[in-house]
């Protein structure tokens, strides 16, 4: 049986200001250098590059971010922008991507933001995602759980599949206890936001779950403007829309959610403590970018474009120096950077 072709539709919103002050609002997340030398959005795109397994790309984003992302697209690529003209969360973005696409199209939804360290890993998992796809599965690619994580939705997965699993239910973030009791039991995979839909079945559950939203998004399409890459919905269909998230609004009501399981070494770099989780460190946990120091520190993330850090005799935190702004966070501490105001974070 023939795989089809998979449109890869990567999302780009959010703020940024979890990771400050490395990332800001200006040039968030997806956008900077945190792992190697590539950006998070580049590796995206790369990562779903091969021609014979992956389209063209098409790119989700605010208009802020238009430039960052054309400065950053591999050259010769094809890709499309689609530029939101507000920010309505991932149901009208994904519905955006679906009715500029052939109702047959598979498309597979990528956040921009996201690590993964076995691309290989991926490929695989997005083709047997599509595989499910094509014959109308509302398809999750569940992370195989490495810990008990309280930051994460789970997936329970039900009957087999051809590939997957049907979803039996969506679990919201648990505290540590049930958390702990869900790998336990077996059959919870971690909800890593990557879905792969056929256009016209997504559209369809769409209508026939937000009817509104969906009616919002086929006017915003239609009465939409090529430019270039880049094109515009209409901005006084879109921004009448009354957001919400692909799992609120489809993923959570459909008859025909699966999931596909995959370990692929991923992590949503959701804040300072995750991403010190993705990198390398030394015999004592700890990892340095830029001018840093440790005396009797452990596990330890120091980055400084410019002043020297030292720590000594600490441990579980994570100080960022970025031009004249300094965060220091124990790594519990980590997940509220996000909720720090004032004009810094922009």
């Amino acid at each position: 049986m023939s795989i089809p072709l998979v449109h890869p539709v990567i999302l780009c919103g959010g703020s940024g200001t979890r990771l400050w002050p490395r990332s800001r609002r200006s040039a968030p997340k997806p956008f900077i250098p945190l792992i190697g030398e590539r950006t998070l959005f580049r590796a995206a795109l790369e990562r779903a590059s091969d021609p014979s397994v992956f389209s063209h790309p098409v790119v989700v984003a605010g208009a802020a971010h238009v430039s960052l992302i054309e400065a950053q697209l591999p050259d010769g690529m094809n890709a499309r922008i689609v530029v939101e003209p507000s920010a309505r969360n991932t149901a009208p973005a994904i519905a955006l991507a679906a009715a500029l696409l052939e109702p047959d199209a598979v498309m597979l939804v990528c956040p921009s933001d996201h690590f993964i360290a076995d691309d290989p890993a991926f490929v695989a998992a997005a083709q047997r995602a599509a595989n499910l796809a094509k014959d109308d599965w509302l398809v999750a690619i569940g992370i195989e759980p490495e810990r008990p994580e309280t930051g994460y939705g789970y997936i329970k997965r039900g009957e087999a599949l051809d590939g997957g699993y049907r979803v039996e239910r969506f679990v919201e973030k648990p505290d540590l206890a049930r958390a702990q009791s869900f790998l336990a039991e077996g059959g919870f995979a971690w909800n890593g936001g990557i879905f792969a839909f056929r256009a016209g079945a997504l559209l369809d559950e769409l209508a026939r779950h937000r009817p509104e939203m969906a009616e919002l998004v086929q006017t915003a399409v239609s009465e939409g403007e090529q430019d270039g890459l880049q094109f515009h919905p209409s901005a006084s269909a879109f921004d009448r829309i009354d957001g919400d998230s692909i799992d609120y609004s489809v993923m959570e009501n459909t008859k025909r959610a699966a999931v596909v399981e995959a370990s692929m070494g991923w992590s949503d770099i959701g804040n300072w403590a995750a991403l010190q989780d993705a990198l390398p460190s030394d015999e004592h946990g700890n990892y340095a970018v830029g001018d840093a120091d440790f005396k009797e520190a452990r596990n330890v993330l120091a980055m400084s474009d410019g002043p020297r850090i030292s720590v000594v005799g600490l441990e579980d935190i994570c100080v960022v120096v970025d031009g004249d702004e300094v965060l220091v966070t124990s790594r519990t501490g980590a997940q509220l950077v996000g909720k720090l105001k004032g004009p810094s974070q922009g």
